[in-house]
């Protein structure tokens, strides 16, 4: 079987809600991370095999297939297909999953995995909240809601739920919120996103523009402080969850170009990484964010490797609570924990996620000059993904 390798990972700095990028068709947004990977490669566009892009909320401008319409939007031409993927938040990971399964079979050779998310202009559950309001129907099923006694499936009550069961109280919530910051202040001030992030002109969601770039992650909070954190209101009463440990609303777009040998030789490139591991892992819904810990207990045991063998991991800031109970069940290491700050300071454009924080891990990864890298992060009804990569 063959290998698959990772060639090209790009991303668009992250956009507030009603900021620098809300301006943006979601559809054009993609194109622009879609046309730079092909500008830093050099590669003749038409022989990429397929596009694979991951986008939670398809509905409106992100409906009727966003890869394809992201396609048809580029300089791609129009015998290359697409097709959008819903793995909730790890949506454009399994994207990339599914870009090296089709290259390590030998059905493709050369194919693009990426994801978007306007949450700006395609806010957060549009396509449940629009259909219900629309008078048709809610996705929980009878059966399901007889398996699960009736439970409203929701990631801020298994937020909660986490803190609770691995004793996190909400100090250190608020202290991992600050290092966050922190850690993409400092990776921000010492170029470490220059190689990864595509600047795109601004455009707010006023159609206004002043001819710059946006080239730096728009969450990050440069006078970001320990008191000015523990001072936001709590999303439940007697909760330790606020919008500041939780992950920003994010507009963003990310791509990442997967290959095997016959592509490596079509294009003449060198490789950044190697897919070294891939699999994803269903858990309890309720609780919903735990999966990532035994995905990646899972997934060590099948690649052969224990957590001290990994030298950087990037699990999703979704909430605090989450990477906090990974690194807490793990006996991993926190400093090799998202290195370059996460979610909580950078953004979480869910289905672009995926790509984002390979994008992030691989560059870390050579910045440091590490060989094992692990991604993972929580999704909507209990599932995670794990990818590990070996940097060349």
């Amino acid at each position: 079987m063959s290998e698959a390798y990772v060639v090209a990972a790009v991303r668009t700095a992250g956009g507030r809600r009603g900021g620098r990028l809300a301006g943006w068709h979601p559809v054009e947004l993609a194109a622009q991370v879609i046309n730079a990977v092909l500008d830093r490669t050099g590669m003749d566009p038409a022989l990429v095999d397929d596009v694979f892009l991951g986008c939670v909320s398809q509905v409106g401008e992100q409906s009727t297939n966003v890869a394809r319409n992201a396609v048809l939007a580029s300089r791609l031409p129009e015998a290359v297909p697409g097709t959008s993927i819903d793995r909730q938040c790890g949506s454009s990971q399994q994207a990339l999953h599914f870009a090296a399964q089709a290259v390590m079979s030998g059905a493709q050779d050369i194919v693009l995995a990426g994801g978007v998310e306007s949450m700006t202009r395609v806010p957060m559950f549009s396509p449940s909240a629009l259909a219900q309001k629309a008078g048709l129907g809610f996705y929980q099923s009878e059966s399901v809601n007889r398996r699960y006694h009736d439970v409203v499936f929701s990631q801020f009550t298994g937020a909660e739920m986490m803190a609770r069961k691995y004793g996190l109280g909400k100090d250190a919530l608020d202290q991992f919120a600050l290092l966050s910051h922190q850690r993409a202040i400092a990776a921000t001030e010492a170029g470490a996103f220059a190689d990864e992030i595509v600047p795109v002109p601004v455009r707010r969601a006023d159609g206004g523009h002043d001819g710059s770039l946006h080239s730096v992650d728009e969450g990050i909070r440069f006078d970001a402080t320990l008191a000015g954190i523990q001072g936001v209101k709590l999303l439940q009463e007697g909760g330790v969850i606020s919008a500041a440990n939780a992950s920003q609303v994010c507009d963003g777009a990310t791509a990442a170009l997967v290959v095997n040998e016959r592509g490596l030789k079509a294009l003449g490139l060198q490789p950044l990484a190697r897919v070294h591991h891939m699999s994803v892992l269903g858990h309890d819904p309720v609780i919903m964010l735990e999966a990532p810990i035994p995905a990646t207990e899972r997934a060590l045991r099948k690649a052969g490797l224990n957590i001290a063998d990994i030298d950087l991991y990037e699990v999703n800031e979704a909430f605090a609570s989450v990477p906090l109970a990974w690194l807490k069940a793990l006996g991993a290491d926190p400093e090799r924990l998202n290195v370059h700050g996460g979610a909580i300071a950078l953004g979480h454009p869910l289905g672009a996620s995926g790509t984002k924080l390979m994008s992030t891990l691989i560059h870390a990864l050579k910045r440091r000059g590490g060989r094992y890298g692990l991604q993972t992060m929580c999704e909507g009804g209990g599932m995670a993904n794990v990818t590990i990569i070996e940097r060349l």
